[in-house]
């Protein structure tokens, strides 16, 4: 009995003690390099939320300024179309002024021939007359 004492108290000592040392240290790194994934993928995680804040901000910005060159772009579309509108217009007035003068010369010109053959049908038809008189 006595040496199964001394064999627990040994057991104890030389076995049990280090044996149940080592697993506690075990478990205490195992627990630590746990926390430290926790830690991490908390981190991982509040990164990507950052990113996608960063890409969200990003495309909010890139959208304003596509919102402006389109503002600009029609803009400037608004503007060439006034141009040529008011050019055509131009155009236009000076088109209906150059033909309303060719009207006015060619009334004149009509009325100047028909007077010269109002008095051309007066000489040929008072000629006759005459000569149907005598």
């Amino acid at each position: 009995m006595l040496i199964f004492i001394v064999l627990v108290v040994a057991y104890q000592f030389l076995v049990q003690g280090p044996l149940t040392a080592t697993l506690r240290e075990r478990r205490a790194r195992t627990e630590g390099a746990v926390e430290e994934a926790h830690k991490a993928i908390a981190q991982a995680e509040a990164r990507a939320a950052e990113y996608a804040e960063t890409l969200r901000l990003a495309r909010a910005e890139v959208f304003k300024i596509r919102e402006a060159r389109v503002k600009q772009w029609t803009a400037e579309r608004d503007a060439a179309l006034d141009a040529a509108r008011e050019a055509a217009g131009q155009k236009l007035q000076q088109a209906k002024t150059e033909l309303e003068a060719e009207a006015a010369r060619a009334r004149e010109s009509i009325h100047a021939l028909a007077a010269d053959l109002a008095c051309q049908v007066v000489r040929a038809v008072l000629p006759m007359a005459a000569g149907e008189a005598r």
